[in-house]
């Protein structure tokens, strides 16, 4: 199948790369042009305009840019190169209102609009993404082909019982939640309780951390290997999960987390989600607490807060600023 793929960075990189290895057809756009030129078996393109022209009709487009403006004006540019049939895909982290907003205008036109809850950071190029679609029933099963050579598959995971007579998609780790915005809003409370898990692993292992500190008596501290514990929780554990893997991965690659400083950014979705409890009345107590934390990680810096900075690095490649080195020898200390 063909397609086009608008944003090329460590996510859109990878769709693309995993598209192509499956034998679809890519049409790729980004600002820098290097980008589409890297993409070997792609085709480049150097405008929305050029690609809408090198898509064949009925045309689809995915687009994997930042939330907010960026998206908003390229789905804009290219609807108006777009037509009936046409399908636009937002496959980035956009709020689950725009997406309504936006497919009701260009139901308009007759173009579908698509949005897809993408998960799985710089690591989907090997492992598949797992995917949350919102959009008409139509138009989804018309991607169907893209859909499942970008998720995992069903892999070894054993069957869940009794789910005979469900939809066999999510198997295979990619579902349509519904309509327009149902699958951002799907993938926006799932980064809200990314956020909860990882604020979990942060502080239990800053307690951990704790248990060797100066302010206990000398007959009361632990000496704990973070890394092994890390390890061991890994293997059988009722705790154990792919962000446990990851700090495992951090732990042993540095145990004091020295080039992390602890800032933890939130890229909306949590905000979101802790609001979208607000509007129906539903207490999220761990949730809110998550992203708190994570705005208070912006004034001084645990052990955890470094760790959560190692997680987001592993599985997004999300990276923070290097902090000076006589601070890191101080956080050895």
């Amino acid at each position: 199948m063909q397609i086009g793929v608008v944003g090329l960075g460590r996510m859109g990189g990878g769709i693309v790369r995993r598209l192509l290895t499956a034998g679809h057809k890519i049409v790729a756009y980004d600002q820098n042009p290097k980008a589409a030129e890297s993409l070997h078996g792609a085709v480049p393109a150097n405008s929305l305009a050029d690609l809408a022209q090198k898509l064949d009709t009925p045309r689809a487009v995915w687009v994997m840019l930042p939330a907010g403006q960026p998206t908003e004006k390229t789905v804009e540019e290219l609807a108006a190169h777009f037509a009936k049939g046409d399908i636009i895909v937002d496959g980035g982290n956009s709020f689950y209102k725009d997406d309504v907003r936006r497919a009701k205008a260009l139901a308009e036109k007759g173009i579908d609009y698509v949005d897809v809850g993408t998960s799985g950071g710089v690591w989907g190029l090997e492992r598949g993404f797992c995917m949350m679609i919102g959009g008409p029933k139509e138009a989804v099963a018309r991607l169907d082909p893209i859909f499942v050579a970008l998720a995992p598959g069903a892999g070894t995971i054993p069957k869940t019982p009794h789910r005979e007579g469900r939809d066999p998609r999510v198997e295979k780790g990619y579902m349509h939640a519904g309509p327009a915005g149902a699958g951002h809003f799907v993938k926006m409370v799932h980064n809200g309780i990314e956020y909860g898990l990882m604020e979990a692993y942060a502080e239990g292992f800053d307690v951990l951390r704790g248990k060797a500190g100066e302010n206990l008596p000398p007959g009361d501290r632990y000496e704990l290997d973070l890394a092994d514990i890390a390890e061991v929780w890994r293997r059988g554990s009722v705790i154990s999960s792919w962000l446990l893997d990851l700090s495992s991965m951090a732990l042993a690659e540095n145990p004091t987390l020295n080039e992390f400083e602890g800032k933890v950014a939130d890229s909306g979705e949590g905000r979101w989600t802790v609001n979208a409890a607000i509007e129906e009345s539903v207490p999220v107590p761990v949730l809110s607490s998550a992203l708190f934390a994570r705005f208070r990680s912006r004034m001084s810096h645990s052990f955890g807060e470094k760790l959560l900075s190692a997680m987001r690095n592993k599985f997004g490649g999300h990276l923070e600023s290097t902090i000076p080195a006589r601070k890191a020898k101080d956080d050895e200390k």
